[in-house]
């Protein structure tokens, strides 16, 4: 929780400001926090920083002749730590834990962090020294040891970032680039903050139990709740009776479209959720056009024909024509599938809806869904409340350990006690090696919804990096999802989606923790080339379909019996249930993220054109309504990192398949734990200290194959 004190102004640049915390622990010490504290924390540590840069800079320049890797990037690291610190915590904090007062200190602070970090990345001492580093490293051939590769990787992205952030601008040009790029973090942070606050004020509540007929009863119970906790009634609301309170988290919202058979509830909150940060003074298309602009703009002045050309400069893929090539590939593939399921799901609405849907000629965005999960149930005849209480998340959490333990020799224990969180549902645990006990790791787990204050999604983060140069060996991570809560006395009872949520993130935590990569600029993710870091993540979901690992959960919360064998196998069946669909969307999302940023003529269309253009091509089946404005809440693109990059998905989904096939073709427990700490050695070890493409090759002993994606969902 976020703490509250008469006295934050006089604190701020006291010892006891927790951001100016220097511990080797480096965990955050959340309690003592006050958003107060960030501009005196900034006043103390930026002018810091900047002197020790301009420290830096002169001794580099005098030393033009001795320079060694040690006196250049290490510096760098340590330099910017305390600052790095202290801004990912506020970040953090400003995700999870959003109010007025941190929002305020944020916004405050945020141009002065971007403009002195911008210093570094324009530095020309800084850039020529790396340049001289680059030179003496591709002279001396003869070191491959991993260390050597990780300096190299980590000069190389230097110089490539630092030519990426302006280094090479002089005078307006220089000028006008630094102006664009706070105005971009400023336009990415009021994005996000409209979706939030047009998310968590909408609400609809409902009365009339009829049309709550049929809804299970875990998403009556979480809507009587929100109810409840809203209108602060002292007396429990009985679910069946209600009141109901419906919002736009996504347990909340998916509820509504899955399972209310009455239409027009659904089209409300269908048309509200699709429509969020869309008008009035939360209106984000005026910020997506400026931020599409501000992207084109800053991109020519380095050089590049668009902002799509800019961000392929470091990843993977060489160009746009190469992700439109594996779009088509896919889509060859899942288009006539995505049709047919729409089809079936239209024919059954129509013989099971009556009369109001056998006059549509389609269904709208609002059936979808609910006409989706009705056929499902009635093709493998098993429903999503039946799997709930085999997934209780003590239990979950329970087997998804056994699985790292199994797979890549750690040991993962719970330690609620040795840190401080923000806020109570937060949970804190270690990571230890089993080969000699040794604490290697540790990681933060926010598992639930909080509409009120917490972003929606699901992300991973790095609280402490692991580096040599800053005396940290034992990294950090943060794992946030916003899974559905706990009702009443009964533990978190998870969607087979949030069990599969959970697992994605927990990939993405392992390639942070497991790193033995020590160079801090490559160490766990990150240097890795953006469209290979959904790598482990991917990886990790394709586990809920293997026997032993769902059996070391599944239990009914209540009576402890495994999960049905019968349910499992409908499981199995069920995975590639409406994979056209899926496939589709999310080739329809990543063309049209690459197509608003590479060939966009706002002259010409607007951005809803764009959609529609793309939409065509891809979802001919699923057209937007005129009315759609999913885009003004897309923060991935607009206010994340997979601006031109959200085709990553895709892209890293093709390696993961390919991983995970790997152990398909092993016939016993020990050769797949034989694989797993091949797997640990290469993709979660090495990071970014080696390119993606070798990592690959050394897991798998050949290039990437897209047989494996197409052929686990049904497409081959």
């Amino acid at each position: 929780m976020i703490a509250s004190t008469p006295d934050a102004t006089t604190s701020a640049l006291s010892e006891n400001n927790p951001l100016l915390c220097n511990a080797k622990s480096y965990l955050p010490r959340f309690s003592e926090f006050v958003p107060e504290q960030t501009t005196g924390a900034m006043k103390v540590l930026l002018p810091q920083m900047e002197s020790a840069l301009k420290e830096l800079e002169e001794r580099l320049e005098k030393e033009t002749n001795d320079i060694t890797y040690d006196n250049v990037l290490p510096a760098v690291e340590r330099i910017q730590d305390p600052v790095s610190y202290a801004w990912g915590m506020v970040g953090h904090l400003n995700g999870v834990q959003n109010g007025p007062a941190l929002r305020a200190e944020y916004e405050q602070n945020q141009a002065t962090v971007v403009q002195s970090f911008t210093a570094f990345s324009q530095s020309q001492a800084l850039y020529k020294a790396l340049q001289t580093l680059q030179t003496k490293f591709s002279s001396e051939e003869d070191d491959e040891s991993f260390h050597t590769m990780q300096q190299k990787r980590a000069i190389d992205n230097a110089l490539r970032g630092m030519t990426l952030g302006g280094v090479g601008l002089e005078g307006k040009a220089k000028e006008r680039f630094n102006e664009i790029k706070i105005r971009l973090a400023e336009l990415s942070t009021q994005f996000r903050n409209n979706v939030l606050d047009s998310t968590k004020d909408f609400s609809l509540t409902v009365e009339d139990p009829e049309i709550m007929e049929g809804v299970p009863a875990s998403s009556k119970a979480m809507w009587a709740q929100a109810h409840q906790k809203h209108s602060s009634e002292e007396e429990r609301v009985d679910p069946d009776v209600g009141p109901w309170r419906i919002t736009l988290d996504m347990p909340s919202y998916l509820g509504v479209m899955q399972y209310i058979p009455d239409r027009s509830t659904r089209e409300i909150v269908n048309r509200a959720f699709n429509t969020r940060a869309s008008d009035g003074e939360r209106n984000n298309v005026p910020l997506i056009e400026e931020i599409l602009e501000l992207r084109a703009e800053s991109s020519k002045l380095l050089g590049f024909s668009n902002f799509a050309d800019r961000s392929l400069a470091s990843k993977m893929a060489s160009s746009v024509q190469e992700v439109t090539n594996l779009s088509q590939l896919i889509a060859d593939a899942a288009l006539p599938r995505a049709s047919k399921e729409l089809a079936d799901i239209t024919a059954f609405a129509k013989e099971r809806g009556g009369s109001v849907y056998q006059d549509l000629d389609k269904l709208m965005p609002w059936d979808v869904a609910f006409w989706s999960e009705r056929y499902k149930e009635e093709t493998f005849a098993i429903t999503k409340e039946q799997l709930r209480p085999y997934f209780a998340l003590p239990e979950v959490l329970d087997g998804l350990f056994a699985l790292i333990n199994r797979l890549f020799g750690v040991t993962i224990e719970a330690a609620d006690d040795e840190a401080e969180k923000w806020n109570k549902d937060v949970r804190f645990f270690k990571v230890f090696d089993d080969k000699d006990k040794k604490h290697i790791a540790s990681f933060f787990l926010d598992p639930y919804s909080r509409p009120a204050d917490k972003r929606g999604g699901a992300w991973m983060a790095s609280c402490v990096g692991k580096s040599e140069a800053c005396d940290r060996d034992v990294p950090v991570a943060y794992l946030n999802c916003n899974n559905s809560p706990p009702i009443g006395d009964d533990p978190s009872l998870m969607t087979f989606e949030e069990v599969r949520t959970l697992f994605h993130e927990t990939g993405h935590g392992l390639q942070h923790m497991l790193t033995e990569a020590v160079v801090g600029d490559v160490s766990g993710i990150s240097g890795v080339e953006w469209d290979a870091v959904e790598l482990p993540s991917q990886f990790m979901e394709n586990w809920l379909y293997d026997k032993s690992t769902i059996y070391g959960f599944a239990k009914h919360y209540q009576t402890g019996e495994p999960l049905p064998e019968e349910y499992f196998e409908k499981l199995v069946q069920q995975k590639t249930y409406n994979a056209g669909l899926y496939f589709t969307r999310q080739l329809y999302l990543g063309q049209m993220d690459m197509a608003l940023h590479s060939d966009f003529d706002a002259s010409k269309e607007s951005i809803f054109d764009v959609q529609k253009r793309v939409a065509s091509k891809f979802i001919p089946h699923q057209m937007p309504l005129d009315g759609d404005r999913f885009l003004c809440a897309f923060a991935h693109v607009f206010a994340g990192g997979y601006a031109a990059g959200y085709y990553s998905y895709k892209w890293a989904e093709v390696m993961s398949a390919d991983s995970f096939s790997a152990f398909e073709e092993l016939e016993t427990e020990d050769q797949r734990k034989e694989m797993g700490v091949r797997f640990r050695q290469t993709v979660l070890a090495l990071g970014g200290g080696m390119h993606p493409t070798q990592v690959f090759t050394k897991f798998r002993g050949r290039a990437p194959n897209p047989e494996a994606l197409l052929r686990h969902n049904g497409l081959a």
